[in-house]
């Protein structure tokens, strides 16, 4: 492992002054009290060192160090300095040609500040902190940066930046003997054995396991889906799905299996045990999370897909409905101006006209069964289960091969599932008898109401099962259901405070947001305030009229709302912003920029300042 991952201007770059320093770090640092001037006059003999010192005093706060050449300090920096001690900042130059000077200055400086050098107890503690940091952190550059936060923290002075490098790179090394240690229990004999067998090319395979684990689907289909079963299947007997990698910070654990997913098979069979078998336990871990995500992700887009598909089909058929449609009103047209013609068809002869005017035929095609009328999904359902054959390629596998946990309001849904993957296994045609239906939508109900009268068992099973399945995927979508071991489909109270914390951020949390601490007191408020909002919204809806409206059948029909009016106060606020605005014309303005002419600094315009100019 190389103890030197800067380069060599990255190095004098770390040794040096910032190239600049802001406005807001100029006054916290290099603002001297009335004390420190004085200590500065009394310790210090002569203008250059006394401003040296100064310099010293005010940059070992800033920075956690002194750069070895003091005069080459900002510009603006040394110039507040020399202000405030009544000096001539050209006494600076000649600062530090003497080591001598500087280091007994620096060693003032620390001791003023209450700052100290690393002994053997700074450097003690310091790799304890960075051994801690390295665990998680391996990136050179980034232990770097937070050593230099701790120092400066300790107050200890930085040392030299080849020091720094050699102690993170030995504390690197050690890391990894550390994350070796934490996964040590986890390795014996078989899973090593597991474990480089991910790395081996099988028989009547062309790519090792590792590959073939992250090589993702293109499509969502039914083949693709059983070969992410097969991933499944493959990781589940290793027990990849098993592996307790908790004493491994996250960030460890996803930049090594970051390193299995980018490194060949031939770098990681080459890399040493202690270095090979924590990545190959990552990578397994990691891969079992997103083969299970995958898998229920490519369940809900084929299930959607093929309910799509049979919208646009039903979108067709209604369409084509819709066009016959108009053709019985063009009919009833025609009916309607013989039966209402008394003059000249008496009640006895409107039959006999209708029949030769119109003609027997046009009438049998225009007469429609009342068996024919639409659901109240105007027949979804039904193309959905057209498609029945193609949904039996897939859902079985994915049903037998998750575990689903679920929410109490999701809970008739869980048990259908359940029933569901238990036909599956047995091979069982009909759904048994108290099987749950509480969780099927009102628009799908009619179906297995009307399988169930006409004693269709087959009818009652497909209908049954496609509201299983979709209801399924609508509840992982929600988070009713999730699945155990999964990301993208957990518990979503994992991502809540844990109930066992609530007590103690209580009191805090609920003076933050201006809550009730009690939860009866929130509930209480919260239904007077639907009572509130309710008592608001019955003018509205008994009136008829405005955005929001309640027909005849009880639905609730929302408009889209229209923006609010502007005040006058806001606009006549504007017009006088707007009054206050210089108004240059577009060629003179022009003109000033081209030209570069002072005279543009009225309009906000420096000399050689590139303007982009639009409208005026």
């Amino acid at each position: 492992m190389s103890t030197r991952f800067f380069s060599i201007d990255e190095i004098r770059r770390l040794r040096s002054w910032p190239e600049e320093i802001g406005r807001n770090e100029l006054i916290r640092y290099f603002t001297l009290g009335s004390d420190d001037r004085a200590w500065v006059q009394r310790s210090a003999r002569g203008s250059g060192n006394r401003l040296g010192l100064a310099v010293q005093l005010c940059a070992l706060p800033w920075l956690g160090f002194v750069p070895d050449d003091v005069p080459a300090i900002p510009r603006s920096a040394s110039n507040r300095l020399a202000v405030q001690l009544g000096l001539a900042v050209a006494e600076l130059d000649g600062y530090g040609e003497r080591e001598q000077t500087r280091t007994e200055h620096l060693r003032l400086a620390a001791a003023r500040l209450g700052w100290r050098t690393a002994g053997a107890r700074e450097w003690k503690e310091l790799d304890e902190f960075l051994l801690a940091r390295a665990v998680e952190h391996d990136a050179p550059s980034v232990l770097f940066r937070l050593t230099c936060e701790y120092l400066s923290s300790q107050q200890v002075v930085r040392p030299g930046v080849i020091t720094l490098m050699e102690r993170i790179a030995t504390i690197r090394q050690d890391a990894v003997a550390e994350v070796y240690a934490r996964v040590e229990p986890l390795l014996d004999e078989h899973r090593r054995s597991e474990l480089d067998g991910l790395l081996a090319v099988e028989q009547g395979m062309s790519i090792s396991r590792l590959a073939w684990l992250h090589r993702g689907a293109t499509t969502a289909s039914p083949m693709a889906i059983r070969a992410e079963l097969d991933k499944l299947r493959y990781l589940r007997g290793i027990d990849a799905h098993a592996l307790d990698l908790s004493n491994l910070p996250d960030a460890r654990r996803r930049r090594l299996a970051g390193v299995g997913r980018r490194a060949t098979n031939q770098a990681l069979a080459r890399r040493d045990a202690d270095k090979r078998y924590p990545v190959l336990l990552a990578t397994a871990a990691e891969c079992a999370v997103e083969v299970l995500d995958e898998l229920v992700s490519m369940f809900d887009q084929t299930l959607s897909n093929l309910e799509n598909r049979a919208r646009r089909k039903l979108d067709e058929h209604l369409a084509q409905r819709a066009r016959a449609q108009e053709d019985r009103l063009s009919l009833l047209d025609e009916m309607l101006a013989v039966a209402t013609d008394l003059d000249n068809v008496p009640d006895g002869e409107v039959g006999a006209k209708l029949r030769r005017g119109i003609g027997m035929d046009r009438l049998r095609a225009a007469r429609r069964d009342p068996k024919d009328r639409l659901p109240r999904d105007h027949g979804h359902l039904a193309m959905v289960d057209a498609s029945f054959t193609y949904l039996r390629e897939f859902a079985p596998h994915v049903i037998g091969a998750l575990t689903f946990a679920t929410s109490t309001e999701a809970q008739p849904l869980s048990e259908a599932v359940a029933t569901l993957r238990e036909l599956y296994a047995r091979g069982g045609r009909k759904v048994p008898n108290g099987a749950p239906t509480g969780f099927v939508p009102t628009r799908w109900r009619g179906y297995l109401d009307h399988a169930a009268k006409s004693g269709n068992s087959t009818a009652y099973r497909h209908y049954w099962e496609l509201a299983t399945l979709l209801g399924l995927r609508d509840a992982l979508r929600s988070g009713d259901i999730w699945v155990p071991g999964s990301r993208r489909y957990a518990d979503p109270t994992t991502l809540l405070l844990p109930a066992e914390q609530w007590p103690a951020w209580r009191d805090e949390y609920c003076a933050l947001v201006q809550a009730p601490v009690e939860a009866t007191t929130a509930v209480d408020q919260a239904g007077q305030q639907l009572q509130a909002a309710l008592t608001e919204i019955e003018p509205v809806l008994a009136a008829g009229e405005g955005p929001v409206r309640l027909s005849e059948s009880c639905e609730l029909t929302v408009h889209r709302l229209s923006a609010e009016a502007v005040p006058d106060e806001v606009e006549t606020l504007r017009l006088q912003l707007v009054d206050l605005l210089p108004r240059p014309q577009l060629t003179e303005l022009l003109g000033l920029v081209l030209l570069n002419v002072p005279q543009g600094a009225k309009y906000g315009i420096l000399p050689g300042q590139s303007t982009a100019v639009g409208s005026c």
